[in-house]
């Protein structure tokens, strides 16, 4: 199993020293991945509830928001081989053909080490402040991936679609990575998942037990076989919040939160799982405060996962 870890690219960690800190120690601690994460704005008087938070309130650490692209493209520069992932950028937010060259830029830059994660999105408030809806969101995904492997795998490109359309042209150049950087999608309802199956090369759940993503992966997988696919194909890269206690977390607590003893075994169960990878956020923690939070935590979950 794979390992990653968050950069300190949201909340007060968040600057240039730290982000070069970080990325070029998980490279030397051989992490395989480096991860960023979107949010577009911190409403003060949100229309949409935060889910993991009891009252439904933003964290603080939403106050500060480094872009995810130019943050990758900024580490790129400061690392070699470790690979580069997004957890997840929201698709409504997004032109696909803006986004392919951006994201193209960035694989060619880092020598091809993007990994694209992508999600639908939550919040009401950044919905209306980027002109997007949130009615019809999965026939736009459907068609938003398709634009991007239109892009990415033909020469010249040409698409019409019902949301998005490119004229016949030479959209040069093309990704590293063939036939595409690997498509990674977040995604928890039976019509999310689908397109998991069908249209990506990997599930990113983030949040969920062990006991339910075990049974999430089993549909998953009968998904891709129902589409013909190879399941095996499908990776599983999870996403774990991680918060380390000196009291063990209760019964109904967040998994990866808790004593190092219960966060050891979750790592232990998610490899069980067959999970491809595991990639670390102490960004919602006490951690996630500092640069020197986010480097000891970081060895502490390499020492951790074995």
């Amino acid at each position: 199993m794979r390992l990653g870890y968050f950069l300190p690219q949201i909340g007060p960690a968040a600057s240039p020293e730290a982000l070069v800190q970080v990325a070029q120690r998980a490279e030397e601690l051989g992490y395989d991945s480096l991860w960023v994460t979107e949010r577009l704005l911190f409403p003060i008087e949100p229309r949409t509830p935060y889910m993991a938070t009891p009252d439904g309130s933003l964290p603080d650490v939403y106050k500060i928001v480094f872009d995810p692209i130019e943050t990758l493209t900024y580490v790129a520069g400061h690392t070699s081989k470790i690979a580069l992932g997004t957890s997840v950028l929201d698709i409504p937010y997004y032109n696909p053909v803006m986004l392919a060259r951006r994201l193209t830029t960035l694989d060619v830059l880092s020598g091809g080490r993007l990994r694209l994660g992508m999600g639908q999105g939550w919040s009401e408030d950044e919905h209306e402040a980027v002109g997007a809806s949130l009615k019809g969101r999965g026939k736009r995904a459907d068609e938003f991936i398709s634009v991007l492997k239109a892009i990415w795998t033909t020469d010249p490109v040409e698409f019409k679609g019902e949301f998005y359309t490119v004229p016949k042209s030479i959209i040069q150049p093309k990704p590293i990575q063939k036939p595409h950087p690997p498509i990674y999608l977040a995604a928890y309802a039976p019509s999310a998942l689908k397109r998991v199956a069908t249209m990506a090369d990997g599930w990113l759940p983030a949040g969920l037990p062990a006991d339910a993503m075990k049974q999430m992966i089993g549909g998953l997988r009968a998904m891709a076989q129902e589409a013909g696919r190879d399941p095996a194909e499908i990776e599983i890269i999870v996403r774990a919040n991680i918060e380390v206690r000196d009291e063990p977390r209760a019964e109904d607590g967040f998994i990866f939160t808790g004593t190092p003893d219960q966060i050891k075994a979750d790592i232990a169960e998610t490899r069980e799982l067959g999970a491809d990878e595991l990639h670390f956020d102490p960004s919602f923690s006490p951690d996630g405060a500092t640069v020197e939070g986010f480097l000891s935590r970081m060895e502490q979950m390499k020492e951790l996962a074995g």
